[in-house]
């Protein structure tokens, strides 16, 4: 989806609002409470406004969305990447993960599978490329950027609401309890990690499971 420019300005009706502020404002409330908190009305409070003035610079909230998006991919690094496309692969996938790793709205906002911002989509071209690059058809390489986003995305989705139930006052945490509760009679394996349970699974290993999907996905060549 195209991200357009603000509106053609009526005659004698000056903007009350500059879509850089709006932009700015809607950015502050998504990193405070979320994507499902903003709305049209919930920014109008936000910039001491009315919503109506807000859509002479924005069709709706979708479009909002990929603006502020849009800022964030134009300032998202591009370093040089390793030639050999198993590297290249992982490499590209430990940036975008992250980079979204900091702003989880945006993760929220992609799970719809129909809102991108195009200014990012160079990081699918490399990861895309990379595949290609070992030998994968365009369509098998595509599969392949899938996969690794599919797992990015649900790291980061089961992180970020995990972190959040833990940190509400008084919130116990069902899974720690049941895991802790656990006889090594009938589930032996568990009960021997259980005491570390909880430290273990909040362990950062996002880097060593994208390197294990990428070895699947493109295996080490035994060497000629």
């Amino acid at each position: 989806m195209p991200v357009e420019g603000p509106r053609a300005k009526s005659v004698g009706r000056p903007p009350r609002l500059s879509l850089e502020a709006i932009i700015a404002a809607a950015d502050r409330i998504l990193e405070a409470e979320g994507s499902e908190k903003l709305s049209m009305r919930r920014l109008a409070r936000e910039m001491d406004s009315a919503p109506m003035a807000l859509y002479y610079h924005v069709r709706d909230k979708d479009e909002l969305l990929l603006l502020v998006m849009e800022a964030h991919a134009r300032r998202m690094p591009r370093p040089e990447f390793p030639d050999d496309p198993r590297e290249r692969l992982v490499e590209a996938a430990v940036l975008l993960y992250g980079m979204l790793s900091e702003r989880p709205w945006i993760v929220e906002v992609l799970t719809g599978d129909d809102l991108i911002g195009p200014s990012a989509l160079w990081v699918v071209e490399v990861m895309v490329g990379a595949a290609v690059d070992y030998g994968h058809t365009p369509e098998e390489a595509v599969f392949v950027y899938r996969a690794v986003w599919f797992y990015i995305v649900g790291d980061l989705i089961i992180r970020v609401n995990s972190a959040r139930r833990r940190a509400r006052p008084g919130k116990l945490v069902y899974q720690d309890q049941v895991i802790a509760d656990l006889e090594a009679g009938t589930h032996p394996r568990l009960a021997e990690v259980a005491d570390r349970w909880a430290e273990i699974t909040d362990r950062d290993t996002h880097r060593q499971g994208l390197t294990a999907l990428v070895d699947g996905l493109l295996p080490r060549r035994p060497p000629p």
